[in-house]
């Protein structure tokens, strides 16, 4: 097939800092060779205009407005069209028009959706070739959030997760491939639509030479007695906030009873104000936002993955185990990944079992070298982004590699 690619992200793939932009990045990445791609996606805040420039030298064209709607507006437009609270926050009338006037001008073949909110901007007769990568079942997480709370809260979550199921059956009966990070996902999404569908895992990488223990120097601020027991994520996300303060409230203490000097650090943009409250408290310190975090994980004893609520694979168990450190992770946190617990990383199913582990680690040094030497070996063997995405040229339609010039 010849042609061009329409690419539609919720945000800018620019920089992979997160979990959903280190997907869609490297996604975007591996179609540019393919043909030339257009890209539209939103922009959150100045600092996304700011690396506007990275993605216009791999687009052949795109289109970035900033999504400045606030979600309170958000609900209330959702309530009014039955629709998902993400469908109206992620709504531009700019970027729907800059689709429409691509599909018309240029020779689009196919079109990549990232993300079940920008299914919207599809025309409903778009008869070309549509890849819909939903990454994570997201209806289930707000299924999960709803069944875990109470009140006002758990109602919208509830109703988010019902629109949302919706959105993601639609979706995957019209697309011709959806794509899901893990076998897992990819399972609960056929469970959910009913028909025929073509539904199929398509895994994260990680980019092994980028996360390499040679190349980087630990923080300063972990040179001090420790152990130091690090968590990374996104800190304004509700399941990385319930992690941590399941470890700084439930973890941290029973490890200080026999590590007084244990030091728990949280890293990562936006924390909240829950995040924020638990610094100092049982040798929690919330670090923030970082250039890289990359010092910080090299500079650590053990990086740890408390997650109770997780969709898909966990970038940061990834990125932790590329950096040949010992890594203990809850279930949940593990799904996606094939390694072997306490041969490339560890599974704790209770915290009981995450503080002996700790413990168990911190005192054998020689077990934990080997546990994060292992977790290296397996993710440079098994899950760089090239091998991920290999089949991506196929999926989207293109018999090859080589790229398509533009008529």
């Amino acid at each position: 097939m010849s042609g061009e690619i329409l690419f539609l992200a919720h945000r800018l793939p620019f920089p992979p800092d997160r979990g959903d932009k280190i997907r869609s990045h490297h996604v975007l990445k591996a179609l540019a060779p393919i043909a030339p791609v257009h890209v539209g996606c939103l922009a959150e805040d100045a600092r996304d205009l700011a690396h506007e420039h990275e993605l216009a030298a791999l687009a052949a064209s795109h289109c970035m407005p900033l999504r400045s709607k606030p979600l309170p507006l958000a609900g209330i437009e959702a309530l009014g069209r039955s629709e998902s609270i993400s469908f109206a926050a992620f709504r531009s009338d700019r970027l729907r028009r800059w689709v429409e006037q691509t599909l018309a001008e240029r020779n689009i073949a196919a079109i990549y959706v990232f993300s079940g909110q920008m299914g919207q901007y599809v025309p409903a007769d778009w008869h070309g070739r549509l890849v819909v990568d939903l990454v994570d079942v997201d209806s289930a997480k707000f299924d999960a959030y709803a069944k875990a709370g109470s009140g006002p809260r758990a109602w919208i979550d509830a109703r988010e997760g019902r629109m949302l199921r919706r959105v993601e059956a639609d979706l995957a009966r019209r697309a011709d491939e959806t794509l899901l990070v893990s076998d897992a996902e990819a399972a609960l999404l056929r469970s959910r639509v009913p028909g025929q569908a073509s539904i199929r895992a398509l895994r994260n990488g990680i980019d092994c030479e980028a996360f390499d223990p040679a190349n980087v120097q630990p923080h300063s601020a972990l040179a001090s007695d420790g152990p130091h027991i690090v968590f990374t994520g996104q800190m304004d996300y509700a399941p990385n906030i319930a992690a941590v303060a399941r470890m700084a409230r439930a973890i941290m203490p029973e490890v200080r009873r026999s590590l007084p000097e244990a030091r728990f650090h949280v890293v990562g943009r936006a924390p909240t104000r829950e995040v924020q409250a638990l610094h100092g408290e049982n040798g929690t310190r919330i670090i923030g936002e970082v250039p890289d975090t990359r010092p910080w994980l090299a500079g650590a004893d053990i990086v740890v993955a408390p997650l109770t609520i997780a969709r898909g694979v966990q970038n940061k168990v990834l990125e932790a185990m590329a950096m040949a450190r010992p890594v203990v992770v809850s279930p949940e946190a593990a799904t996606g990944i094939d390694a072997q617990s306490n041969s490339q990383l560890v599974i704790a199913e209770s915290d009981a079992a995450f503080v002996a582990n700790i413990l168990g680690l911190t005192t054998e040094a020689k077990v934990a070298k080997e546990l994060g030497q292992a977790a290296r070996h397996f993710v440079q063997q098994t899950m760089s982004w090239p091998a991920m995405l290999a089949d991506l040229p196929a999926l989207m339609g293109f018999d090859g590699g080589t790229r398509r010039d533009a008529a």
